[in-house]
């Protein structure tokens, strides 16, 4: 690979050969080129902790312990095969954001500069609004509440106080976040597990698992008005949902994966004035050394095995897990299903706890309601990094003037301000933010999962060298993913006039 003419509308232009002593470089869109520098050798493929680590933090939360176990109550498990889409398509979504981020050391933020900056700028936006509110705090501090009677605003104040002060201290937030969430994931898939063991049943276990099959199992009711945009959301939430999918570039460049080795990491504020120079773009390798590609393909193993297993498989075990909890909850609280169909959710959970506790070990019930509280402290923690690290990079590398400051300081600053702004809604304002806006948060939050596949498919496509770009059938994976969150979302809205519920 060598230097290359400046590329049309954003193209890159056939190489040829470079000066003499010139530095060789790849042009990529309308930015900076990117230098050439060596890829450093894989690891392992076979590993237990890695950057999916966030998105299982995030990903495990409403949608698997709520959303899809009641869908299951309701239509039956048969419904389930939507949830299997949804998460395997979202398995794909995840290597094609890593094959960007660990080709270049950039973010999928900076590939969509690199297309059109209004690109990037969309996403700056919908991320604010979407993410400063704090309402995907009060599932688990209502359960804490439940469980020890904390009042719930109280225990997700005290929650949003300690995740700002460990992100401040924190020398390398990476380290200390990937440490955090890979207990806490594990304590939560074990120990879901193993009362999913003690309170269901194989009946339980088989119609969950069978139900994933039951390819276009779709009941008159889940078409009416009242409940497709439920399962447009649900579907949404088959995992990481919103931009959480593109925030995992910026943890694979932290997590030192491919040529974000070349990338200082990000540092806590109380280590800012140790933060190495961040780079103004980020770096290519020369595809066409036999060498270098022979190290390329053990990255792709590696974040393959981190997509299969780590992310598809820890998310499908917990959302299991959580539908054979639900139908045990229903046989011994059968008001449960009407408590559901209502949208009484603390009501429901409060069911399923008391259901735990009736197979002869009360405190089932309590460790149930903990795993709850265990979930909202799993996005706590992702939802804030993830937040302030996405926000921070767009900042630093495109406003004019911000790179005066240092990334650890940018990042302190959208960390606090979310923390702050939650704060203040908690007491004196709705929770999950004004009523009047939820349902466009939520479009756009569903609106950003389609928009993010036509981004993938553009700045892979587009900005790669050909040898590693995506192959046909990958495009059209990822294709039928834009046409699929956009396709349900747009016909909820023009049938039914709802956005998602």
């Amino acid at each position: 690979m060598t230097t290359s003419k400046q590329p049309d509308a954003g193209l890159p232009a056939a190489h040829t050969a470079a000066p003499a002593g010139a530095e060789r470089v790849w042009r990529a869109g309308g930015l900076e080129p990117m230098p050439i520098r060596k890829l450093p050798e894989a690891p392992p493929s076979v590993h237990l902790i890695g950057p999916t680590v966030f998105l299982v933090a995030l990903g495990v939360g409403m949608g698997e312990s709520y959303m899809w176990p009641r869908l299951v109550l309701l239509f039956g498990p048969e419904i389930r095969w939507l949830f299997l889409i949804g998460v395997t398509l979202q398995a794909f979504v995840l290597l094609e954001m890593a094959r960007y981020a660990m080709a270049t050391g950039e973010s999928i933020f900076t590939g969509a500069a690199r297309i059109w900056k209004p690109v990037m700028w969309f996403f700056f936006t919908i991320a604010i609004l979407i993410y400063i509110w704090p309402g995907h705090l009060s599932a688990g501090a209502s359960a804490f509440e439940q469980a020890t009677g904390v009042p719930w605003q109280v225990a997700a104040i005290i929650g949003m106080l300690m995740v700002g002060t460990l992100f401040t201290l924190a020398k390398v937030i990476y380290n200390v976040v990937e440490s955090i969430l890979s207990i806490l994931i594990g304590v939560l898939v074990l120990g879901t597990a193993i009362i999913a063991s003690l309170v269901g049943t194989w009946g339980d276990l088989t119609s969950t698992i069978t139900g994933m099959f039951a390819f276009g199992y779709l009941p008159q009711e889940a078409l009416s008005a009242e409940w497709f945009p439920v399962i447009v959301g649900s579907v949404a939430f088959a995992g990481p949902s919103g931009m959480q999918q593109m925030w995992y570039t910026l943890h694979l460049r932290d997590k030192g994966a491919g040529m974000g080795a070349h990338i200082p990491q990000l540092r806590g504020l109380r280590a800012a004035g140790e933060e190495e120079e961040q780079p103004s773009r980020g770096f290519m390798f020369d595809t066409d050394d036999p060498d270098e590609m022979r190290k390329w393909k053990g990255w792709r193993r590696w974040v393959t095995f981190d997509a299969i297993l780590l992310f598809w498989g820890i998310t499908m075990l917990v959302t299991i897990s959580f539908t054979v909890l639900a139908q045990s909850a229903a046989r011994q609280s059968p008001d449960v299903v009407a408590l559901l169909r209502d949208g009484d959710r603390s009501a429901a959970l409060q069911a399923m706890s008391d259901s735990f506790g009736g197979v002869g070990m009360p405190v089932l019930g309590t460790v149930f309601l903990g795993f709850i509280a265990l979930i909202g402290l799993n996005a706590t923690l992702g939802l804030f990094d993830s937040f302030a690290r996405g926000q921070s990079d767009m900042t630093y590398h495109f406003v004019p003037g911000m790179k005066r400051f240092r990334m650890a300081h940018l990042y302190a600053g959208f960390l606090w301000g979310v923390i702050i702004f939650g704060i203040c809604i908690l007491l004196w304002g709705p929770a999950d933010g004004p009523a009047a806006i939820l349902d466009i948060l939520a479009f756009l939050s569903t609106f950003a999962m389609g928009a993010y596949c036509v981004v993938l498919l553009l700045v892979n496509n587009r900005l790669l060298p050909k040898p590693i770009r995506p192959k046909l059938w990958t495009n059209l994976i990822i294709g039928f993913g834009a046409f699929f969150y956009l396709g349900m979302l747009f016909y909820s809205l023009i049938r039914f006039g709802v956005i998602v519920s």
